[in-house]
């Protein structure tokens, strides 16, 4: 396939979405470099996504090796009907709800608590919150808050959870989430609307426990009148 020989030609193509086609034909000839660029664009993304849903490190790791194997070999099935990116999300999202359905039905009774780890080349969501150049306080606020955000997000009912989640944490388009959940511009607008107020109704007691000490302030709507 002529004109994408390398990472950097890769890179370059994928930037603009008229050129994607380009790369994709490159996926589907079996070229290693576009299986490179492929991970190494989308891996650390996508093991954020599916961690968030699984909640637990050792099964999102798991759970995006299988989403690699069936981009890998699906990729001759895909035409083009959604960008690259949607299409991958829409497998990580399906692949996630089935090992999270299979984890109620088998593994909830061995669930222990225990430290996130940080797989090689990918990020905590501790290390993309934290800046290095905080003071240790400034970093235990930041960790603190949020673990607070993580455990309330997870008690956010579906479908809204994974609405808010592609929105406020992948930052997509609202555009993009509808494709990717395959539903109309006003449902994604919806259920982020009441994801975020879930959310929020869910944060708001830890707000007024620890708001002062870390400097976080519940809206005024929020606040509870007290006679």
């Amino acid at each position: 396939m002529a004109g994408v020989t390398t990472l950097g030609d890769l890179a370059s193509a994928i930037g603009v979405r008229t050129e994607e086609s380009v790369v994709i034909a490159e996926l589907k000839a079996g070229s290693e470099d576009a299986y490179a660029w492929l991970i190494g664009q989308f891996h650390q993304p996508i093991y954020g996504l599916i961690y968030r849903i699984v909640n637990d490190p050792s099964d999102a790791a798991d759970t995006t090796q299988d989403v690699f194997l069936k981009v890998f070999r699906g990729m001759k099935h895909f035409h083009g009907e959604s960008s690259l990116k949607t299409w991958i999300y829409r497998i990580a999202l399906h692949e996630a709800a089935n090992r999270r359905r299979w984890w109620f039905r088998h593994k909830a009774q061995e669930m222990q608590i225990e430290p996130v780890e940080t797989v090689e080349g990918q990020f905590s969501g501790e290390e993309r919150l934290v800046d290095p150049g905080e003071s240790p306080l400034e970093q235990f606020a930041h960790t603190e808050v949020r673990a607070a955000v993580e455990q309330a997000l997870q008690q956010v009912p579906e479908p809204y959870r994974t609405a808010l989640i592609l929105r406020d944490l992948e930052e997509m388009s609202y555009e993009e989430i509808a494709e990717v959940l395959a539903i109309s511009l006003g449902t994604v607008k919806s259920r982020i609307t009441r994801g975020r107020a879930a959310l929020r109704k869910k944060l708001a007691g830890y707000v007024r426990e620890a708001g002062l000490e870390l400097g976080l302030v519940l809206p005024a709507r929020e606040i509870e009148v007290t006679p």
